[in-house]
Formats: C-alpha cells, sequence, structure tokens
C-alpha cells in the first residue's frame, strides 16, 4: 500500500476578510495523480501556493512525509527541494539558456557535480524532445516549448510531488497537447501530482482522483470515471455541463 504523501488537514486561507480555503482536508498517497478543478476564483491555484508555502495560511497544517511546511519553518528550503512546482507564467531566466535554467538550482541549492547536472538535464530535455534546444535562449522558444523546459527543471531537483498550476492556460492551442503529453507520460511513470487545470478531457485520462472545489471548499472527491459520469452534487454537474466530452484513454501505470 502506498504511504501518504502529503496531508493538509483543516487549511484556511485568507485574503483580509476574504476567505479562498475554508476548512480544506485532503491526502494524497504517493504516486497518485490529484487533478484538482473547479470555477475561476474557487482557491485551485492558492491550494497549490500554499503546499509550497508561497502563502502563508490561518488556520490548520500540511504536512510532507510528516513534516510540516510553514513559510516560517527552518527546514523550509529542504521540504522544498522535494515539491517541484510549475508555473502558468513559465518562470524561466530570460538571461539563461535552456540547460543553465534546468541546472541553476540542482548545482546551486543542492550543490551537486556540474558534470552528473548536466548529464542528466540532457536526458530529461531528450526525453520531452527538446535537446536540440539546449542552447537555446526562452526568447527562442514557443510557449509550449518553454513549459517543457520548465517541466524538466523542475524534475532536475528530483521532487518527491510535482505541482502544475494552469500550466496549459498561456499557450495557443495547437502547442497544449505537447505539454499534456509529457504530463501523461509522467503519470505513467508513477509520479506523485497535483495538476490544477481547466482540460476536462486531460483531467478525465490522466487521474486517479478528481477534487472539485468551489467557494474555497472540497465538494467532491472521486475516482474520474464516477466524477465525470455520475458527479453527486447539482454544483458539480451545472459546471461540467459547459463541457463536451468524448471517450478518453486513461493513463496506465509502469
Amino acid at each position: 500500500m502506498e504511504k501518504e504523501l502529503l496531508t493538509i488537514e483543516h487549511l484556511k486561507k485568507s485574503f483580509g476578510d476574504n476567505v479562498i480555503l475554508d476548512d480544506v482536508n485532503l491526502t494524497v498517497k504517493q504516486g497518485e495523480v490529484i487533478v484538482i478543478i473547479g470555477p475561476s476564483g474557487c482557491g485551485k491555484s492558492t491550494l497549490l501556493r500554499c503546499i509550497n508555502a508561497l502563502e502563508p495560511i490561518q488556520e490548520g497544517q500540511i504536512l510532507l512525509d510528516g513534516e510540516k511546511i510553514e513559510p516560517k519553518s527552518k527546514n523550509l528550503t529542504q521540504l522544498r527541494q522535494k515539491i517541484g512546482m510549475v508555473f502558468q507564467s513559465y518562470e524561466l531566466f530570460p538571461h539563461l539558456s535552456v540547460l543553465d535554467n534546468i541546472m541553476l538550482a540542482p548545482i546551486k541549492v543542492q550543490k551537486r557535480p556540474k558534470d552528473e547536472v548536466k548529464e542528466e538535464a540532457l536526458a530529461l530535455l531528450e526525453r520531452v524532445g527538446l535537446a536540440e534546444k539546449a542552447k537555446s535562449y526562452p526568447r527562442e522558444l514557443s510557449g509550449g516549448q518553454k513549459q517543457r523546459v520548465a517541466i524538466v527543471r523542475a524534475l532536475c531537483m528530483h521532487p518527491e510531488i510535482l505541482l502544475f498550476d494552469e500550466v496549459t492556460a498561456a499557450l495557443d492551442p495547437e502547442m497544449v497537447r505537447e505539454v499534456l503529453d509529457v504530463m501523461l507520460n509522467l503519470a505513467a511513470q508513477g509520479r506523485t501530482m497535483l495538476i490544477v487545470t481547466h482540460e476536462m478531457q486531460f483531467a478525465k485520462a490522466v487521474a486517479d482522483r478528481v477534487i472539485f472545489l468551489d467557494n474555497g471548499n472540497i465538494v467532491e472527491d472521486a475516482a474520474p470515471d464516477e466524477f465525470f459520469n455520475h458527479p453527486k452534487t447539482s454544483r458539480a454537474k451545472q459546471f461540467l455541463n459547459m463541457f463536451a466530452f468524448d471517450d478518453v484513454k486513461p493513463h496506465e501505470k509502469v
């Protein structure tokens, strides 16, 4: 049985008097792929930012491997190395090449040998179809290519869990598929992932569990077939009625 990797207990997050997340409870097992969906403004991205301590929380706790994650924690740097986060806006350094963007944190933060990191970075770029772009700069890449570089950068830190925050939202439709294919491949490898997305077809294909957030609360937590075919709440039914679905083959883990 897979161990519980991430535990969120009674999480409350507010901006002033505006409550964004209210008594959120969630457990993520090692190797699970959890897709978080819901209307805009329901707290999806904020939840990911709280997990990575990019946002302070007002109540509750977040535990990774049994260790509490909080902005003032003395071991926050070490904990963050276990959490890979991929943002919608790529967050690549424009003055660094693709390879240097990927190698920077493993060398500077983890103090790993440069040759070892370079070998791994090039192998990961090859895996996502970007080996020929190693010496290119972000300005020379398409949006889909930048996002794949951002994923490789996260992977090179050897995280225990990967957080994806609307990583296809800023992409042209023809570029979305190349990024989603990389994420499907990661799911098939058994990576632990939390994915915020509006791509319902992708969510149906990749998820082990679907979390439906609304007004800062987890309204439904179910297997994808159950959620997409038999949602329990009227709010989830209303949300899903905005999308059209075709048959999608779920990912198969290896």
